[in-house]
């Protein structure tokens, strides 16, 4: 579980980008004057996931701007950023703590501290403005595209709206704590609050910083923020045919350091039977629990007990 894969993108300069128009750096609020939603694009929330921050960059330096409603635009863990190394790439993926998990309000505004939580205590009113949240990953492993939709389905329904990619996911969340995109209404199917997070890819492959971008642009089209006139003009990537919904039932997380997995996995293979060994932990042995069970999201390189290593689901007989 050691090294890391090719590097084919630069860290963007957020310099320009740190001073804004709402006293807090590196956020920045666009309003048309027009009536409309509140929609929130985030990039950086873990700090060497930055090819989010380098599509949202260059959107912006088209004149990325809303035609109705207001524009948030967030560069999130900064400070993980700030440290990014090329030798050790991977160590600037947070400074203290996960940032993406620290969104309930008892931990938000508890008395713990951390770079990452007060970072997020700076973001929070941003957050729980939005109507809509888009916020912009990638992964560890070279995988194809994935939208993880939380765990309510009206979220699901908006990445059909936005139509990419061909793979959305409903998961169990994680144990840790909770992640932005449960917050508050975004995570309760009776609020038309909605929220999707995009996996673009393996974090530093060109090809992520494409899918992040069309993401981008099909969702502020999808709930209607920035005209098709805009947009249309500027996407690159076909979309898929079908899209096709993984419902997560299980997280398999590390007990121990003895955590290994069976195989070398990428994500999203399907193990066809039933009971086939996926991890071994100490004397646990994590196996498939049906046929046709699906890897999501493996962690073959950051091993920590009590993190989800891989969660096991299965593609959605109802699409």
């Amino acid at each position: 579980m050691t090294g890391h894969h090719p590097i084919e993108i630069r860290p963007p300069d957020l310099a320009p980008f740190r001073h804004g128009n709402t006293g807090v750096d590196y956020v920045h609020v666009f309003d048309s004057g027009r009536a409309g939603p509140t929609v929130m694009l985030q990039a950086l929330t873990h700090g060497n996931e930055f090819a989010g921050a380098i599509a949202l960059i260059d959107l912006l330096h088209e004149g990325l701007r809303p035609k109705r409603g207001r524009l948030i635009v967030a560069f999130a863990n900064v400070a993980a950023f700030a440290r990014f190394d090329f030798d050790d790439p991977d160590a600037s993926r947070y400074v203290d703590e996960d940032y993406n998990r620290v969104w309930a309000d008892d931990v938000l505004f508890g008395a713990r501290d951390s770079v990452e939580l007060r970072r997020a205590r700076q973001l929070v009113p941003f957050v729980d403005a939005a109507d809509f949240l888009l916020d912009l990953h990638s992964m560890h492993e070279p995988c194809r595209p994935i939208m993880v939709c939380g765990q309510a389905r009206k979220n699901a329904d908006l990445a059909r709206a936005v139509g990419v990619p061909a793979d959305l996911l409903l998961d169990t969340g994680h144990p840790a704590g909770l992640r932005m995109i449960e917050r508050g209404g975004f995570g309760d199917d009776a609020s038309p609050k909605r929220a999707l997070l995009i996996e673009c890819g393996q974090h530093w492959e060109a090809r992520a910083v494409q899918v992040a971008r069309d993401t981008a642009l099909r969702f502020l089209r999808a709930v209607g923020a920035v005209d098709d006139g805009w947009i249309a003009p500027r996407l690159r990537l076909a979309p898929p045919p079908v899209q096709r919904l993984i419902r997560v039932t299980e997280a398999v997380v590390a007990r121990s350091m003895q955590f290994r997995f069976a195989g070398e996995y990428r994500g999203l293979e399907v193990i066809p039977h039933a009971g086939t060994p996926v991890a071994f932990d100490g004397d646990t042995v994590w196996r498939t629990p049906y046929d046709d069970a699906v890897l999501v999201m493996p962690s073959m390189r950051h091993l920590k007990p009590g993190t989800t290593m891989v969660r096991l689901g299965r593609y959605d007989s109802d699409g």
